[in-house]
């Protein structure tokens, strides 16, 4: 058996045909999965009944389940998704509103961050989604099975983007997990997801966000693809990243910039730092300044500021105050890089990365330790 959302559009109807089955019935099984957005082949009724059985067979569609929906005043939404052997995952659809033509506010961008493993192994100190560890990666049936379950529940006639199947305009692999920790399944997702007959997401509305895997960056690089690319980088010196991000001690912050440099050489793609702020650790003018001379190595870059979303495990840990974000960020700007202060979304959501999946697996133990005896 093969699931079906781990099969790329133009890989229908080879496999088709190698299986004695119509190999024409692909373009309806691409057209079924990436444009109606079944959620189980009966659903596909352009096929016939007996192919249907076939295909529940050779191909099983097993979307995973909604265990919990949360949503923001801002109208983010996370989701707490269960899969099929009781473990649960993250993912956030983020709305962005702008002035319609008709000038009135109309949505403008829906993003979903995805996760990419249960769990995660990197330990970043900040981080609710490794708090517990890795579970396991996930498969590439698994996250495109995230993406058409956002799909599935927030489509309308109206926010479907012409030429695509799906509603959403940007995809970040920035959720549980370590994408490049488990790079074969996470790039096989995103190149069906991309795939022009399929749910055509462009590549450049794609980016993959790493916390500094350094093998992966050529890896990347020499697979010819034009999706973004974000760094989480978070301090600007070694001293300060190794106590927020264990991955430091393996790779420090030269041979990670270094990587950056030569991922940009080779690409022309512009690399996007992430930097969460963390008060009286990481947000000083000193600290501004010093990552100021090491991004000076890159031929170009952008960097995120992003305020400390806080979490529950980790409460000395705090939000800087709005004039140090804006000085900090001026110092940035005045030294010429491109750089957005970014607000948090979805913090009445549980929306920081894994805070939802970590409240459920609580009150999961709680029931247990709970339960008479």
């Amino acid at each position: 058996m093969i699931p079906a959302w781990s099969v790329h559009p133009d890989e229908w109807k080879p496999l088709l045909k190698d299986r004695g089955l119509r190999a024409f019935r692909g373009d309806q099984i691409v057209q079924a999965l990436y444009r109606d957005y079944i959620w189980d082949w009966d659903q596909a009724t352009t096929l016939p009944k007996d192919f249907r059985e076939t295909l529940k067979a050779e191909f099983p569609l097993v979307p995973p389940t909604v265990l919990e929906r949360a949503k923001a005043e801002d109208g983010t939404e996370k989701l707490l998704l269960g899969l099929q052997d009781g473990n649960s995952i993250e993912t956030v659809v983020i709305p962005a509103y702008g002035r319609a033509a008709s000038g009135e506010n109309a949505l403008t961008r829906l993003t979903q961050c995805v996760s990419s493993q249960v769990g995660c192994a990197m330990g970043c100190a900040f981080c609710a989604s490794g708090s517990r560890g890795l579970v396991r990666s996930l498969t590439a049936d698994e996250i495109v099975g995230e993406v058409m379950t956002a799909q599935h529940l927030f489509a309308t006639p109206e926010n479907k983007r012409q030429g695509s199947g799906l509603c959403l305009t940007n995809l970040v692999v920035m959720g549980m997990g370590e994408p490049f920790a488990n790079y074969d399944e996470t790039l096989k997702a995103l190149k069906i997801l991309n795939a022009g007959k399929g749910p055509n997401l462009g590549a450049r509305h794609i980016t993959l966000s790493t916390c500094g895997i350094v093998p992966g960056f050529a890896k990347l690089a020499a697979e010819g693809l034009q999706f973004e690319l974000s760094v989480s980088l978070h301090a600007p010196n070694d001293e300060l990243r190794s106590q927020l991000m264990p991955v430091n001690k393996r790779w420090p912050i030269d041979e990670l910039l270094d990587a950056c440099a030569a991922y940009t050489r080779q690409t022309g793609r512009v690399i996007t730092f992430e930097y969460t702020m963390v008060k009286d650790f990481n947000d000083s003018r000193a600290c501004a300044e010093e990552l100021v001379r090491r991004l000076k190595r890159l031929p170009s870059c952008k960097v995120n500021l992003i305020p400390l979303s806080p979490v529950d495990h980790r409460p000395d840990m705090k939000t800087p105050s709005e004039a140090t974000q804006l000085a900090f960020l001026d110092v940035l700007m005045k030294a010429h890089i491109q750089t957005m202060l970014r607000r948090s979304r979805g913090k009445d959501a549980n929306a920081a990365c894994g805070q939802l999946r970590l409240r459920n697996l609580n009150d999961k133990t709680s029931s247990q330790q709970g339960a008479p005896q």
